[in-house]
């Protein structure tokens, strides 16, 4: 696929503690000039702030700070003890627990999947903080048939024996979804996904995360968030959809529009759950999106 010229900057690190005593992390960029808003950016379920990296080096270029944040149990925040905190609930009280301890302001959210819940709640309690919410291939109302998927596969084959192997595995279970990824993306999002360790390449996150889900079946309630949308549907919104998605349908994806008709709206060709964010067209259009905003 194609991909922009973004430079691989490194990022600096920050860490917080939750009130419960695990240590977070937070991943920075700074720009040369800072000139625009800054973008905090949530991560999916199981992914980390390597995620935002090619999209940070980006927006780094327009003028804007940009923050990314790992949840408790992925990336380099600590793991807990009771796999039952692993919950939108305490992630929440992290994220404004951080928002505090680094002292940031006001912004715009970036939030892939799980993320987007998360923007979508912090606009909902904490309007005052928000100026502007990108919501990536996730609404308010969540297809079965993706969250399905998606419990049968988390916390299951964790390690690989090295970074080849790792990008196969991953080619094997997302080649329908992002059909115009190479060999070489396949491997470069493997290193997004896994991580170095004493017994090889590992997925960066906590297993006991597949606890979370369950079983997903018909008769599984699924969040509504229609009420919470609809309180911040004023809120300017670009929702982002991945062509080939199975979490956020066409139908979801229309509503939204209907229900925030100022909404921008944006598809990612040839590409599934969750967009990657790499090419040039959609930074570019997240980055207009970014310039209104205050």
């Amino acid at each position: 696929m194609d991909t922009a010229d973004t430079a691989d900057m490194q990022p600096r690190y920050r860490e917080w503690q939750s009130d419960d005593g695990i240590t977070l992390s937070a991943a920075f960029w700074e720009p040369r000039q800072p000139t625009g808003i800054d973008v905090l950016c949530l991560p999916g379920l199981s992914r980390n702030t390597r995620d935002f990296a090619p999209l940070a080096g980006y927006l780094t270029g327009c003028g804007h700070r940009v923050i990314a944040m790992d949840y408790r149990g992925r990336g380099r925040s600590g793991r807990h003890p009771d796999w039952r905190t692993y919950s939108i609930e305490c992630e929440a009280k992290d994220i404004d627990a951080g928002l505090a301890a680094l002292s940031l302001g006001r912004l715009a959210v970036v939030g892939t999947s799980r993320g987007g819940l998360h923007g979508m709640l912090l606009a909902w309690r904490a309007p005052e903080r928000v100026g502007g919410l990108v919501l990536n291939d996730i609404g308010p109302e969540i297809s079965r048939a993706g969250l399905k998927r998606i419990s049968g596969e988390i916390g299951g084959r964790m390690r690989a024996a090295n970074w080849q192997e790792a990008a196969e595995r991953l080619h094997g279970a997302l080649a329908s979804q992002f059909p115009r990824v190479d060999a070489e993306g396949w491997l470069r999002l493997a290193r997004q996904l896994y991580v170095e360790s004493e017994d090889g390449i590992q997925l960066d996150y906590d297993a006991r995360l597949a606890n979370t889900l369950g079983v997903i079946d018909e008769e599984t309630e699924l969040p509504d968030l229609w009420p919470v949308f609809d309180a911040i549907s004023g809120l300017p919104i670009l929702a982002i959809r991945g062509a080939h998605s199975d979490i956020l349908s066409v139908e979801t994806f229309s509503r939204m529009k209907e229900r925030s008709p100022g909404l921008e709206r944006h598809t990612s060709a040839d590409e599934g759950h969750a967009p990657l964010l790499w090419d040039a067209e959609t930074q570019r259009v997240i980055a207009r999106f970014l310039s209104r905003l205050r």
